[in-house]
């Protein structure tokens, strides 16, 4: 009975076919509709060559005119113009011209043309010109204009031109032109022109005109013009800057609209002078300052945080500070500092292994020439344990020594 059942329906399905290609069916705007049963491209109850379209397809691999309903296949299909509809394939789909609807492939969906709606495949996504809607691949998703919606893909996703939406990438996230939205990717997210919304990454971000809002990344953000909004990274560049920049080193090239919080804040007028000095709280420094108009930073190191008699110890500090003139060519600035200690293989004699320090001083400095200066420090700081809320040493800091390179 059931066996029975089954040729009566299929027959009706081949009758249906051939039904919808007789001269004598009405036609819709795109030529006769009929049902694809097919084994292999022409291996068919609808030739390849129909100018009609499909409302169901089923076989191991199809090839057809136009799809305007439900097409499964076991390995995939081929539509030569447009799909409206569901397309779920083993391997992979293939769209000449339009796909609306939802695409499900094993490894690929291609479309020529314009894609809106869903598309997930296991490895690659291919959209010709314009993407709107859902978009998901393991591998990649390439859109060869424009994309707007949601693209998630598990290495790339690639917008020829504009981009407007969330995309996620394992790996980057690349727009040619301009993207519109929020970019989130484990290393690297792109754009060619200008870029408004949310960029996060694992290393970098990088806008090559204007960013008007969000970056934050693991290693650096850039933008190669107008940084407008916020930029958070251990490194943060711009050529104008307007907003803020967090971050172990901030630069802008030509000018800035408002703050930049870092270790290190720099600029094209920015001087890096060498400190040689000597001290009581650290007996040996060298220190790299970075010095704009009025503020300035130090990054340096030190030994000899115990007495020469002691093991060998060491410092390495950061400070900031402010400097104004004082008379002629001498100037007074003030700064806080934090030092790190190690004291190495004196921790076997009582002493801690590392300590943390803070510090305050304020500094006389008279240049001599424009490549030359000398100062004197005068302080107060205290070191403290890491693991206890107590206070190792402290006192008055005294200091001395020169400042190379030019003012």
């Amino acid at each position: 009975m059931k066996r029975t059942f089954s040729l009566i329906f299929l027959s009706l399905l081949i009758a249906g076919t051939a039904f919808a290609q007789d001269k004598q069916t009405p036609r819709t705007n795109h030529g006769p509709v009929g049902i694809n049963l097919s084994l292999w491209k022409n291996i068919a109850t609808q030739r390849t060559d129909t100018v009609g379209s499909t409302c169901f397809n089923l076989g191991l691999f199809s090839a057809m005119n136009r799809l305007d309903g439900l097409g499964i296949n076991i390995l995939g299909a081929a539509v030569g113009r447009d799909a409206n509809g569901v397309q779920i394939a083993g391997i992979s789909n293939a769209v000449g011209g339009n796909m609306h609807g939802i695409q499900i492939a094993g490894i690929c969906n291609v479309n020529g043309n314009d894609l809106t709606g869903l598309s997930i495949s296991g490895l690659v996504g291919i959209t010709g010109n314009n993407s709107r809607g859902v978009t998901f691949s393991g591998l990649a998703n390439i859109n060869g204009h424009s994309s707007s919606g949601v693209s998630i893909g598990g290495l790339l996703n690639i917008s020829g031109e504009n981009a407007s939406g969330v995309h996620f990438a394992g790996l980057a996230n690349i727009t040619g032109e301009n993207f519109q939205g929020l970019s989130s990717s484990a290393l690297l997210n792109v754009v060619g022109e200008n870029m408004k919304g949310v960029q996060l990454s694992g290393l970098a971000s990088i806008t090559a005109r204007d960013m008007t809002g969000v970056q934050i990344s693991g290693i650096g953000n850039v933008v190669a013009g107008t940084a407008q909004g916020l930029q958070i990274a251990p490194a943060n560049m711009a050529i104008h800057a307007k907003g803020l920049q967090i971050g172990l080193f901030n630069y802008y090239k030509k000018s800035l609209d408002g703050f930049q919080l870092g270790l290190v804040n720099a600029n094209p007028d920015t001087k890096v002078q060498m400190m040689l000095f000597g001290g009581n709280a650290t007996k040996l420094n060298v220190g790299a300052r970075f010095k704009n108009k009025l503020f300035y930073t130090i990054l340096g190191g030190g030994t000899h945080y115990l007495d020469f008699g002691d093991k060998f110890s060491a410092a390495l500090f950061y400070r900031a500070g402010l400097e104004l003139p004082l008379y002629k060519q001498l100037f007074i600035s003030g700064d806080l500092g934090y030092q790190h200690i190690e004291t190495f293989k004196n921790k076997d004699y009582g002493i801690p292994a590392r300590l943390y320090a803070l510090q305050a001083r304020v500094n006389l400095e008279y240049r001599l020439t424009d490549q030359f200066g000398v100062f004197l420090t005068g302080g107060y700081g205290g070191s403290r344990y890491y693991t206890k809320g107590r206070t190792y040493d402290k006192g008055v800091i005294v200091e001395g020594g020169l400042v190379l390179f030019k003012y």
